[in-house]
């Protein structure tokens, strides 16, 4: 018997304030494979994400991981999902280093340290610099060097590409294929055009309520 999808939805819809923003939303989501989540800004992109992360609840419709239920399995579906949103998600105050501190106790198969994620970002040096000095890209950069440091096989990452520049979005690209190849997942948004194999899209234009 083959092994079921990574993720599955069905049927998802959202409401915002009594608005709907989307309905009908399904997709199968297979290790190996990177989704792209495309659509015009307000369509609903980063909802989706926020919702698979489980940040936000839909409105209606279910979710599957590993072919179980998700509400019957919501914490083991946390500890196996990485979720990147829009925003750095870095404290200002601590270091990269400190920023990254408690992760590793979470993901204890990672096969990098704190130190080797932030130089496979191009953080070498600034390891103990106070966040609040670093640019946007480099808090970008800060944020990003949790996927070196994270066993999960599913990412959820919502314009990762943002901020970096071109070196970065090439490494990011590697990182990403090198996922899916070891039998990950990835489902991304992004206003660029990403050179990735085994690269799905879903368009949100379908799902939107007029």
């Amino acid at each position: 018997m083959s092994a079921p999808p990574i993720l599955e939805c069905r049927d998802i819809a959202f409401e915002r304030d009594y608005t709907p923003i989307f309905s009908g939303l399904s997709f199968t989501l297979w290790r190996g494979q990177i989704l792209q989540v495309k659509g015009a800004n307000g369509s609903g992109k980063t909802t989706l994400l926020r919702i698979l992360a489980t940040s936000l609840t839909a409105s209606q419709g279910s979710m599957f991981w590993h072919g179980n239920d998700l509400e019957g399995h919501r914490q083991e579906y946390r500890f196996d999902m990485l979720y990147l949103g829009h925003q750095p998600g870095v404290k200002a105050a601590l270091t990269p280093r400190e920023n990254l501190a408690w992760l590793r106790p979470l993901h204890p198969k990672a096969g990098h340290d704190t130190n080797q994620a932030l130089a496979a970002v191009g953080l070498a040096g600034m390891e103990d610099v106070p966040c609040h000095t670093l640019s946007a890209g480099q808090l970008r950069r800060v944020a990003l060097a949790r996927l070196y440091l994270s066993d999960a096989s599913l990412w959820i990452l919502d314009e990762p590409f943002t901020a970096i520049d071109r070196d970065g979005v090439g490494k990011l690209e590697i990182l990403l294929q090198d996922h899916a190849q070891r039998g990950g997942a990835v489902v991304i948004t992004t206003h660029q055009h990403p050179q990735l194999d085994n690269l799905c899209e879903l368009d949100m234009v379908r799902y939107g309520v007029s």
